[in-house]
């Protein structure tokens, strides 16, 4: 069953900020990620990957990375950024 999909305000201000390309390979991630979270043999080429409970991640081309939750109720794009960023993010500790 799939969840439905939540996007943060920041997400979506990050998306707005992106280049056309950028902003149409995180839209073609996320809307992936619907379709694939939960069912490994379809997400292997958006390389998830769990890095707290209930906290993953997904690529959006070579640079950028999707931080997202899994809640009961929905997956929640939390952020959109760099590798360093999506570290930096989790290193303050906004996301358990």
């Amino acid at each position: 069953m799939r969840k439905p999909l939540v996007v943060n305000p920041e997400a979506l201000e990050r998306l707005a900020s992106l280049s056309q390309a950028s902003r149409q390979l995180c839209l073609d991630a996320i809307f992936g990620l619907v379709e694939a979270f939960g069912r490994p043999h379809v997400h292997s080429g958006l390389s998830i990957r769990k890095l707290r409970p209930s906290v993953f991640e997904c690529r959006a081309g070579l640079d950028l990375r999707i931080l997202f939750r899994d809640r009961p109720e929905s997956l929640q794009v939390a952020f959109i950024g760099t590798h360093d960023e999506v570290q930096h993010e989790l290193k303050r500790g906004k996301y358990g």
